[in-house]
């Protein structure tokens, strides 16, 4: 699991750096991550903010469309950018959908055997790069991590955060979203995806990874910042108001969880960076409390 950096640039006196490395998580396919380190990483280990993007993404969208690295810089965070799937598993059907297989791995860890030796990105964001970057020595204090994301990977972020939640181990401090797929077993893309890699089905994608079942479950404090827009083509596929309704019959307040109503923007990377000072921010309050 040796690092190799591929690239690296100077960015608000900061360094973003794109490494590669072989996956045990996802069946010994090689994959990349970006990794912003401010400025202040020099002087020891900084608290992390992991972004997890949507479907059809790299590991690059986040880091060269998001707009974070300004105000993470200016808080002093790291940001890490895992891709969204393995890639050259050579499975046969991943490369045919855009929405499921390559740049689709939903942020699980698969159960049907043809795709369980190599989709396991649950497995990859959460223990995998965490142990990668530690024995590589790099300025990252995991004991201080929050967790963010667009479309599908604003799924990915609120149901790891939930699932830390619920498992008692508490890794992440905080979690918001961008056009999240709130409700993933009762959409097209999540019923593909849970039909596709789960060998229980849309059942077990549902009592597993779906935010809005979860967060029902959830009795403790969360948490959690999601934004969406009235102009989003895709908003049938996200739900954001099931997820509203489930988390305040949870008895989760306006403070605990938050979903904003943005008129007139849409599912891209325009609204993303529109509001990425407001998620920096947000997350900023429990990183570095």
């Amino acid at each position: 699991m040796s690092l190799e950096k591929l690239s690296s640039n100077k960015h608000y006196e900061g360094t973003l750096a794109k490494y590669k490395f072989k996956s045990a998580a996802l069946g010994d396919t090689y994959t990349q991550f970006n990794l912003f380190l401010p400025a202040n990483a020099a002087q020891g280990k900084v608290p992390v903010l992991v972004y997890l993007a949507g479907l059809t993404c790299t590991e690059d969208n986040g880091a060269q469309k998001g707009g974070f690295m300004c105000d993470a810089a200016a808080q002093g965070i790291a940001l890490l950018f895992p891709d969204t799937s393995p890639r050259g598993a050579g499975i046969d059907g991943e490369d045919v959908d855009w929405d499921f297989g390559s740049g689709a791995g939903f942020y699980l860890n698969a159960t049907n055997p043809k795709w369980s030796k190599h989709y396991n990105m649950l497995n990859h964001v959460t223990q995998e790069l965490p142990q990668v970057l530690e024995k590589a020595g790099l300025p990252v204090d995991f004991t201080r991590q929050s967790i963010f994301g667009h479309s599908m990977g604003g799924h990915g972020a609120l149901t790891v955060y939930l699932a830390s939640l619920l498992s008692g181990t508490k890794q992440y401090r905080s979690a918001s979203a961008f056009s999240p797929i709130c409700e993933p077993s009762e959409v097209p893309w999540g019923t593909k995806a849970f039909s596709g890699y789960l060998a229980g089905g849309v059942a077990e994608g549902k009592d597993r990874y779906d935010a809005t079942a979860m967060i029902g479950k959830v009795k403790g404090a969360v948490n959690i910042l999601v934004d969406y827009g009235t102009a989003d083509n895709f908003l049938y596929q996200l739900h954001p108001d099931k997820f509203l309704e489930a988390a305040r019959v949870a008895g989760h307040d306006e403070v605990q969880v938050r979903v904003r109503k943005q008129e007139g923007y849409d599912h891209s990377y325009y609204f993303i960076s529109t509001f990425a000072s407001d998620h920096i921010h947000f997350h900023a309050n429990f990183l570095k409390a």
